[in-house]
């Protein structure tokens, strides 16, 4: 089993954050969802967990590049029903259900 991505911050995700760590894993969440600290986000690349910041946008200057912000393409997320998380999630993670999503979350990561 491959480690998870974990959030270090609470907010809304942000397209360019996903898009700069797609190369360390899969997504289950997509721009605009609102996360929260420790909740699980990603599928990690490698064998241990990671905690990143999803919400971290694009540092804003003077200078522009044509035609830089279209380059932007971001892999779907994954999408779990029920039966998948919970088979997903390990000791020290919890699923959390609700009427409109299913979110996953670390007990203790730091």
């Amino acid at each position: 089993r491959n480690g998870v991505l974990i959030s270090s911050e609470k907010g809304e995700a942000v397209a360019y954050a996903l898009w700069k760590l797609q190369d360390r894993g899969r997504m289950f969440v997509s721009h605009g969802d609102k996360l929260y600290e420790g909740m699980v986000i990603g599928i990690h690349s490698r064998d241990n967990d990671l905690i990143v910041n999803p919400i971290k946008g694009k540092q804003l200057t003077n200078m522009r590049k044509s035609g830089s912000d279209a380059a932007i393409v971001i892999a779907p997320k994954i999408d779990f029903s029920l039966e998948e998380s919970m088979e997903y999630i390990q000791a020290n993670e919890y699923l959390e259900v609700t009427p409109s999503s299913l979110r996953m979350r670390k007990i203790s990561y730091r």
